[in-house]
């Protein structure tokens, strides 16, 4: 059992308790941060004059080989280590010698995984950040292409006035917009270095925590080192909005899959994301856009278990926080396949354009329109509204729309229609009428894709993100 601090103990750890102790099995994903951030202490400590230069690029060069004969297959993590900072300094150490003893010089395992956790998150963050972006190009290409895809807008899911499918993709684009926006705030947020804390108050070597930081292309140094090693709000922040973007998610896949419908029949899922039935040979299932509904509450689950376990913990470190890793790691993993399978989804969906038009002129969803015509003819809008409300009536008993009624009907229920009220509710006449910014009038969808356009041009990302290569 390769254990970093045995000096101490005068027997072995239990095999059950080291076992339920270690976090080898699953913090073995921060093999490239544990790296990147021992290549940049050995840096700083070598310019610091604690390390001499020989030594830092004796360690620099054995920590890069162990990262390659990882990655290539000759050097297996293995579960004989407690976690990965052991593992690494126990290679490290075989390889160079006594030297590698000194890797550690200045630093506490507290301060090392929390700048391990720190790091995968930021790097997930740009992750998930650039699966939203890919998904926003698919919405907004097909905004693009459906500006005249008339279909109903929906209120308590009851058919209420004619939009555009552009229009109602709008909606998610706004959503997914503001999870883009969810990430840069909490990049700007956590992108702070807590290397350099020590255990909980820092160290009597004379550290430059700032040139650490900016080798990892980090803002600064944090200024408590209480709170540096304690800390965890950046995780809870990014779990929370993963489950915002999980939740936009399951409201659009609830959408497809109704639209999906025989009921329905809107849009027809490509055959790659359906599944069939091993029994109805008929069926063609929305089994993507179910499982990304399903999988919604698996990540709210990590958000709650986090929070949960962060709430009694006293500073400065508790092993309870190394609960936060296996969870935050099946909640990125899950929100990431889940955005990608959904943006393939989206990306070869068809969409039924003359059923979801008939849909909305059979719904009644120019009937507001209707009575804003009379309005226009000199009807008190509460007149207006009763009769419509009776036109509407005499429609379902005739198992007709508005539009297909004759003049003759139309005048049995108000003598003030004329010829004109055809045009005036025509799904494109609706939709058109309403210009204003936001409304899914033409013109005004087109200003908001010029907009939405300009905005997937600009890459906040655009940083130094301290790179291994840079370190060297």
């Amino acid at each position: 059992m390769a254990q970093l601090w045995g000096g101490r103990f005068t027997k072995e750890t239990d095999k059950l308790v080291y076992q339920f102790n270690a976090s080898i099995s699953f913090d073995r994903r921060f093999l490239q941060q544990d790296i990147e951030g021992s290549i940049a202490h050995v840096v700083m400590l070598a310019k610091q004059g604690i390390l001499t230069i020989e030594e830092k690029d004796k360690i620099v060069k054995g920590l890069t080989g162990i990262r390659e004969d990882v990655e290539n297959g000759t050097l297996k993590i293995t579960e004989e280590y407690e976690d990965i900072h052991s593992f690494v300094e126990a290679n490290l150490i075989e390889r160079i010698g006594d030297t590698g003893k000194k890797l550690h010089t200045g630093r506490s395992r507290n301060d090392q995984v929390a700048l391990d956790m720190r790091l995968y998150v930021r790097m997930e963050v740009l992750h998930v950040d650039e699966l939203l972006q890919e998904l926003l190009e698919t919405l907004l290409k097909l905004m693009e292409e459906h500006l005249d895809t008339y279909m109903p807008g929906f209120t308590h899911l009851q058919k209420a006035q004619p939009v555009t499918l552009a229009h109602h993709l709008g909606a998610y684009f706004e959503m997914f917009k503001r999870d883009r926006l969810r990430m840069k705030d909490i990049f700007k947020r956590m992108n702070f270095c807590p290397l350099g804390s020590g255990a909980l108050a820092g160290t009597t070597y004379p550290l430059d925590r700032n040139y650490t930081a900016s080798l990892m292309g980090f803002e600064g140094p944090t200024l408590n080192s209480m709170d540096s090693v304690a800390d965890r709000d950046y995780v809870i922040e990014f779990l929370s909005a993963l489950s915002t973007i999980m939740m936009h998610l399951s409201r659009f896949s609830e959408e497809v899959i109704i639209w999906n419908s025989n009921e329905y029949r809107f849009v027809e899922i490509d055959d790659a994301y359906s599944t069939g039935s091993s029994i109805m040979p008929q069926k063609k299932n929305p089994d993507i856009a179910e499982l990304v509904r399903g999988k919604t509450g698996r990540v709210y689950g990590a958000l709650v278990s986090i929070l949960t376990t962060m709430k009694g913990i006293p500073l400065a470190y508790n092993k309870d926080m190394q609960e936060d890793k296996e969870l935050t790691f099946d909640a990125i993993d899950t929100v990431k396949g889940c955005l990608a399978l959904f943006n393939g989804m989206m990306k070869t969906m068809k969409f039924h354009e003359d059923v979801m038009a008939k849909s909305a002129m059979n719904g009644f969803t120019n009937a507001t329109d209707a009575a804003d015509y009379l309005v226009g003819k000199g009807v008190p809008f509460r007149d207006a509204h009763s009769i419509i409300g009776q036109l509407v009536l005499y429609c379902i008993e005739h198992n007709k729309s508005i539009e297909e009624l004759e003049l003759s009907e139309l005048k049995q229920i108000s003598p003030v229609f004329e010829a004109d009220l055809y045009d005036a509710v025509s799904l494109k006449t609706c939709v058109e009428k309403r210009l204003t910014i936001g409304a899914p009038g033409q013109k005004a969808m087109k200003e908001v894709i010029a907009r939405n356009r300009k905005y997937l041009e600009e890459d906040w990302r655009a940083f130094e993100t301290g790179e291994i290569a840079q370190l060297k």
